[in-house]
């Protein structure tokens, strides 16, 4: 058995059953990374050693019969924005080279009480914007892994870790999920703290998880899930959505989708065009297609106006004392983000809950919507970490998101198809991809050795 090739479910599952040691897993995966990461780049800060401490100490734990948790033992990797005590945090930006934070983010506490291995930090573009970092597309170093996620993504998909952890603030899990062939999973907004993760837009920043099933996704989001006073986007959690119970049952009854090809259809490249209306077809009487509108139009300019002005806000003294480090397309939405009226911002904030009105309706009706994950597969090159529109409305209103990924483009790389549910019926919406996974041939299991 090649033990990096185990998914988080089974790898934890073996580990509890003293079937397999954390040390084991931990060194398989250590060997993997020595093997490929020299022309991957998933990997910001990684020490061995660090990683095996952990593994040793989970081993003994469970040799002791102390409690196990759920993701005991299991090693993951975690996005370079992402403080971790006494273990370095530099948010892939060299004016924080050397940053080393005094505690854990709230998700990293979590993730350690379940037993995770924190392998290391995952390279994340710079500031999590759209200054790409060093990492490359795992199925083709001439293209990208998208971005901001792209450590998390690419390490996942190159079977060097079982999962990992990044954020969104526009389509940094869903994008380089979909480019990179993993499944991405973004939750409600408000789900997952924010504390102790660099901030840039609280309007719109989430964490999200990589995986390589649907079941893995819920039970690593699973984990992190619940209130936290240091986050007021929490406040409304109340007890932990069972996440993986209600994705390994079955539906009451079969889904049915809405496809939304959204206004920017025009703009997904033909062979993404192609597959995805095969999915559509494959689906049959179970799909219906739907249209946004006007008023769900907006949301794109909504959350330009809302990043950019908070980012100049929670960045504008990064950017006083070291804007020869930003870059132009950084630095530009910083100058755009100054000059917003707040009448703009207000209003923009507050058609959040309009267009989440307009997506209600069809969620009375339907269990998920199908849409595009990205333009279509990566593009070649390193200079951009390409284009999230096709996850821009769905971040703004702060509805679950998950990519699946069932398609290729012409090239041959990795296409991912993305559904999106109500806000808080995440359950729901894992269950539906699961089951998706399953009938359009796939399998949500582990995926063979590469």
């Amino acid at each position: 058995m090649s033990l990096h090739s185990l998914g988080i479910t089974r790898a934890a599952a073996l580990i509890a059953d003293g079937k397999v040691s954390s040390r084991d897993l931990v060194d398989d995966c250590l060997a993997r990374i020595a093997e490929f990461d020299g022309s991957i780049q998933a990997w910001a800060w990684l020490d061995p050693d660090y990683a095996r401490r952990q593994a040793d100490r989970l081993d003994d734990g469970r040799r002791k019969g102390k409690p196990v948790g759920p993701l005991h033992g299991v090693p993951l990797g975690l996005k370079d924005i992402i403080d971790t005590a006494r273990v370095p945090t530099e948010y892939g930006f060299a004016p924080f080279a050397g940053r080393i934070p005094g505690q854990n983010a709230t998700l990293v506490d979590r993730l350690q009480q379940a037993g995770a291995v924190i392998m290391g930090k995952t390279v994340t573009a710079k500031l999590a914007t759209m200054m790409p970092g060093k990492t490359t597309n795992p199925h083709n170093p001439e293209h990208t892994p998208g971005g901001s996620s792209s450590g998390s993504a690419a390490a996942v998909a190159s079977f060097m870790v079982p999962g990992a952890v990044g954020t969104q603030t526009n389509g940094s899990v869903i994008r380089p999920a979909a480019y990179c062939g993993t499944v991405g999973y973004k939750p409600s907004y408000g789900l997952v703290s924010r504390h102790g993760v660099l901030r840039q837009s609280p309007f719109l920043d989430q964490v999200g998880v990589f995986t390589r099933t649907v079941e893995d996704a819920a039970l690593l989001a699973q984990t992190m899930i619940g209130q936290d006073p240091e986050d007021p986007a929490t406040h409304g959690v109340g007890a932990i959505p069972p996440l993986l119970a209600t994705c390994q049952s079955e539906p009451p009854v079969t889904p049915r989708f809405g496809f939304m090809r959204t206004s920017r259809w025009d703009q997904l490249d033909a062979a993404s065009r192609e597959g995805l209306e095969e999915v559509v077809d494959a689906l049959g009487n179970r799909v219906s297609e739907i249209q946004g509108g006007p008023a769900f139009d907006s949301a794109w300019e909504a959350l330009a106006t809302v990043n950019s002005a908070e980012m100049a806000t929670w960045y504008g003294p990064i950017f006083e004392r070291a804007a020869d480090h930003f870059e132009p397309v950084a630095a530009e939405m910083m100058e755009r983000g100054a000059a917003v009226r707040a009448p703009d911002y207000i209003n923009a904030m507050a058609s959040r809950p309009l267009i989440n009105g307009i997506l209600e309706e069809y969620f009375l009706e339907y269990d998920a919507i199908v849409t595009p994950a990205a333009t279509g597969e990566a593009p070649r090159g390193l200079d951009s970490t390409g284009d999230p529109m096709f996850s821009t409305p769905w971040t703004f209103c702060g509805v679950p998101a998950i990519t699946l990924p069932v398609l290729q483009g012409a090239s041959g790389l990795p296409v991912g198809v993305q559904l999106v549910s109500r806000a808080g019926d995440d359950a729901r919406l894992l269950r539906t991809a699961r089951w998706l996974m399953h009938e359009l041939g796939g399998d949500d299991t582990e995926s063979a050795d590469k």
